[in-house]
């Protein structure tokens, strides 16, 4: 695995100059876009969360082209996935199937030493399908913060946001610092339910452009604290869409042009991603919204997994991967909860996971990873969730036998 991150290391360094050149904004228009509700981008985007089943199913694929996005260039030599012993094979007869079916699953892989021991894709999707991230995008930006402190672009994770995003100067949120947004324990009052249309997720992007201001600042600026910063968790969207702004105010770079350079071009990425951006701003939604294939999805895992002969990370702080999986935030009687935007498992485990059913799971102690793309009929539910996590379970255990 070292002498591979080399080599695509050097790729992703020569083809760093081409970066800011094919960054570009896509304002594709089309008869998809006049279908979805609402007049402005932002309320077409909201209205993603109420989209029926074959919405979500013919839509998914389409985010980058229907909304305002960057892309993420990739490398121009692609990391290679060998083919390792199949799995599919040891489950019991139909199970796969079922679960795609049941579930609305789209794709799946499985990857054990950074070879493929599964793969599976639903009908009219395949390899080369890119498909939205939702949440697992907070985890992709969680990265970012953790190369941005590396490469001195931040100074610390206990700098106050109002240090970076200077609309927050004299508001409750200018006072919050870069760690408690990574742990989401601002303490400021936000409704994160996705059922809702009155709650904040579903707000959040509604209102017209205030000039060039992101959508999120222009919304989350006037919100007051409900308890000490620090001392509560609570899951929210946007800050992760804050934190995304932090980064680029920081870097000087779009979210997209900056993991391209930190993680797709160094790591090989297959195939081109889109990362969607706010209408107003033109700045890139930390939050959600990152579309790529889900076999660089399930990279994304190995390089989260990548350490050389000292421990170290090429693109990742120190301080940042010491924290960013711990169990920092008891979530649950399970003894789970969460780290630095990455959801912490009893057994060491670690995901990214979005809503609808999109994930990447990670399990150091055995170099394991599982991708997923879905269309969950819901935003999420219990059964849902104890399907997703028989799958994981399932298939982790025949990895291990």
């Amino acid at each position: 695995m070292k002498k591979l991150f080399c080599a695509f290391l050097l790729v992703g360094i020569i083809g760093q100059a081409q970066t800011n050149a094919v960054n570009h904004q896509t304002f594709s228009a089309g008869t998809e876009r006049a279908a979805i509700p609402g007049q402005t981008m932002g309320q077409k985007m909201e209205s993603l969360l109420f989209w029926n089943g074959p919405e979500k199913e013919r839509l998914f694929p389409q985010m980058h082209r229907i909304f305002p996005s960057f892309q993420v260039q990739a490398a121009a030599r692609t990391q290679q996935l060998k083919k390792g012993k199949d799995l599919s094979d040891k489950l019991p007869a139909g199970y796969l199937d079922n679960y795609f079916k049941d579930n609305h699953i789209s794709g799946a892989i499985v990857l054990q030493n950074g070879e493929v021991r599964l793969e599976k894709y639903a009908e009219n999707v395949n390899p080369e399908t890119l498909w939205t991230s939702f949440s697992v995008a907070k985890s992709v930006t969680s990265m970012l913060l953790g190369a941005a402190l590396k490469d001195g672009s931040i100074a610390s994770l206990d700098d106050r946001l109002d240090q970076y995003i200077y609309e927050f100067r004299g508001e409750d949120y200018g006072k919050v610092t870069v760690r408690q947004l990574l742990t989401m324990t601002s303490g400021i009052a936000w409704n994160e339910d996705y059922a809702d249309e009155q709650s904040d997720v579903a707000q959040m992007y509604r209102q017209p452009c205030n000039g060039d201001e992101a959508h999120i600042i222009t919304y989350m600026k006037k919100l007051k604290a409900a308890h000490e910063p620090g001392s509560t968790f609570n899951y929210s969207t946007g800050e992760t869409d804050l934190l995304g702004i932090l980064i680029e105010r920081a870097t000087g770079k779009k979210l997209a042009a900056y993991l391209s350079e930190k993680i797709w071009q160094p790591w090989g990425m297959q195939q081109n991603a889109f990362w969607l951006a706010d209408e107003c701003s033109g700045e890139n939604i930390g939050g959600s919204g990152l579309s790529a294939t889900l076999r660089d999805f399930a990279r994304l895992g190995t390089a989260m997994l990548y350490r050389d002969a000292q421990g170290e990370h090429p693109f990742l702080a120190n301080e940042y991967l010491q924290q960013a999986t711990s169990l920092l935030i008891p979530t649950g009687n399970d003894g789970g909860g969460y780290g630095y935007l990455w959801w912490r498992f009893p057994n060491g485990s670690y995901a990214a996971f979005g809503i609808f059913g999109q994930m990447i799971y990670i399990n150091p102690k055995t170099n394991f990873v599982i991708a997923q793309m879905a269309a969950w009929p819901a935003a999420g539910s219990k059964e849902l969730s104890a399907q997703r996590a028989e799958f994981i379970e399932m298939v982790e255990g025949l990895v291990e036998k």
